[in-house]
């Protein structure tokens, strides 16, 4: 599962679930603009760049 697959399903949970996401993938995500949420690969590389080792 990618990272946007993890982030819909868990944006699409419903409210009891008790599914989390890591911090850094929803601020990564939620930085992006609205229609950008809903591209893969726009996503994927955003959390990617969220999560990459500092150099």
């Amino acid at each position: 599962m990618d990272a946007f697959d993890r982030f819909w399903q868990w944006a699409n949970k419903p409210p009891e679930s008790p599914l989390t996401i890591p911090a850094e993938l929803h601020q990564a995500v939620m930085e992006l603009a609205p229609e950008d949420r809903a591209d893969r690969t726009t996503v994927n590389r955003a959390a990617a760049r969220a999560t990459a080792p500092e150099r």
